[in-house]
């Protein structure tokens, strides 16, 4: 797959990003359309197998560890590493929107790579 983007294109965006106002804007956009895109990111979650059987009884391990020191920091890793996966498959699902929204309304067309 090839990048229209160098990895320095890249890092120069994400780094334009940490810009408040910038930010503010995309979560503008995003509100309007959440709910939408929520679906779209709990499906992704689930086809990943993220949220199956392993995850529950990785949860049902870290919820009942007796020492309450060791319990709080094993939920704290679970929520740390679910939130590393959903932001890099939101990230994901942005940048096939992207792709979907450049392709154009013609659901029929094959948009352009993601990268």
């Amino acid at each position: 797959m090839s990048s229209q983007w160098s990895e320095e294109d890249l890092r120069r965006a994400v780094e334009r990003l940490s810009d408040p106002e910038r930010f503010a804007e995309a979560e503008q956009v995003v509100a309007a359309v959440a709910p939408d895109l929520q679906g779209v990111l709990v499906t992704a979650l689930g086809a990943g197998g993220w949220f199956g059987d392993s995850h529950q009884s990785e949860t049902l391990k870290a919820a009942t560890i007796p020492d309450e020191d060791t319990r709080l920091t094993a939920i704290r890793a679970l929520l740390t590493e679910e939130t590393h996966i959903a932001m890099m498959i939101g990230v994901a699902v942005g940048w096939a929107l992207r792709a979907d929204l450049a392709a154009g309304s013609d659901a029929t067309e094959e948009p352009e790579s993601l990268i």
